[in-house]
């Protein structure tokens, strides 16, 4: 049996569709705008009819980055600073430290507040309970990361401006 072309085969589906009151014209039309913007879905409601298009195994959306304006770079400004060194003692220096200070979300690390100020905490700083350590952005919010107890900075696992992971260490307070 001979199947018939596939231009019949949309042709059969457009007439079910108009005899059901389908704009079809707007069903391409939501799906060109879900295709070009790469949403899984798209949905219209018009004179009570409800048209939804969904596309199933859509490819994720890419992942768009946001740098805060006080966080690029200047012309005019100083060169970026030197990796952060990591304190002497080797057990101060492990992620897995019992004072580690871990990151509560994910998101972008900063060490200052902006490029031009000095850091919240450096190596051997003492810190107050509730006191600003670190700032991690996410979603164009800058969150505020406080000490969770008093104690002396031992090490700082995080550069100005690292991606980092929820858990992921950032420092170690004893």
């Amino acid at each position: 049996m001979a199947q018939p072309p596939k231009k019949q085969k949309t042709a059969a589906k457009s007439a079910v569709a108009a005899s059901a009151g389908v704009d079809t014209a707007l069903v391409e039309q939501l799906a060109v705008i879900a295709t070009t913007h790469g949403l899984a879905e798209v949905e219209v409601e018009r004179a009570g009819l409800r048209i939804r298009v969904a596309r199933h195994g859509a490819p994720a959306p890419q992942q768009q980055t946001y740098i805060p304006q006080a966080a690029q770079p200047v012309a005019h400004a100083a060169p970026a600073p030197a990796p952060v060194p990591v304190a002497d003692t080797p057990e101060a220096a492990t992620p897995e430290h019992p004072g580690a200070v871990k990151s509560p979300m994910v998101g972008t690390a900063y060490r200052r507040p902006s490029p031009e100020a000095k850091p919240f905490v450096e190596i051997g700083s003492t810190v107050k309970a509730g006191e600003k350590i670190l700032l991690i952005e996410a979603m164009k919010t800058f969150n505020e990361i406080v000490a969770p107890r008093a104690g002396v900075v031992a090490a700082i696992f995080v550069e100005d401006g690292q991606p980092v992971e929820f858990g992921e260490p950032l420092l170690v307070i004893e």
